[in-house]
């Protein structure tokens, strides 16, 4: 091979490395069901509102399996302890941090630990059948992109006053709560979570707007 050879193949190597190396430099963001979601930049592993008690009050079942691949060290993070979003006999059986309503200081300290990383709690309205619940939703600013996670909460006060979010994870009553109110939600995209697993989005359902029923379904977020 001559040295001219060489040379090329060596910089196209280099291409190579240096191309995987930024297609790497995304967050992913795994829909497992609810408000469950996975979210990884290949080095921290996160788990919101999961692992929960699969199926309860009617909403979506998940497989074991999903139980089987949680990443060692992982961090869980609850917006609050219905069995629909949290499972203790599930969780105690697992390795890594864990936040809920119960430890909000500690968690809005894992910018301290991981890279690039920030979490703001928002205490937020949940009531059933009248009855207040502590909850608690969450923005994440991670590698410069805004990631808010609503919960349960149809309270707009709140996520109305966030700018430039990138993703807003949202249930369906606070995101026509936000229509019929005339409240702006200034995000780039919605994604609609915690629905039934029948349950339909009636009307035309806007370019920006993700309806998240497929459980699996992978979001990815360059940066």
């Amino acid at each position: 091979m001559t040295k001219f050879y060489k040379k090329l193949l060596i910089a196209t190597l280099i291409c190579i490395s240096n191309f995987g190396f930024s297609q790497s430099n995304e967050i992913k963001i795994k829909f497992i069901g609810n408000c469950g979601l996975y979210l990884t930049d290949g080095n921290s592993n996160l788990y919101i509102d999961f692992p929960y008690k699969s199926g309860a009050h009617k909403y979506m079942e998940y497989d074991k399996a999903e139980i089987d691949n949680i990443k060692d060290n992982a961090i869980f993070i609850f917006t609050h302890r219905h069995a629909d979003h949290y499972s203790h006999t599930l969780l105690k059986k697992l390795e890594g941090q864990k936040f809920d309503p119960w430890s909000i200081p500690e968690l809005e300290k894992l910018g301290e630990t991981i890279p690039d990383f920030d979490i703001k709690a928002f205490r937020t309205k949940h009531k059933v059948f009248g009855v207040s619940f502590k909850h608690y939703s969450y923005l994440i600013t991670w590698h410069g992109k805004k990631i808010y996670l609503s919960g349960d909460t149809g309270d707009l006060e709140d996520v109305s006053n966030i700018k430039n979010i990138d993703w807003a994870f949202v249930n369906p009553w606070l995101y026509m709560n936000a229509l019929h109110e005339k409240v702006t939600i200034d995000a780039e995209k919605f994604a609609i979570y915690h629905l039934y697993p029948n349950q339909k989005i009636d009307g035309e359902v806007p370019p920006n707007l993700l309806i998240l029923k497929n459980q699996g379904e992978v979001i990815t977020m360059p940066y």
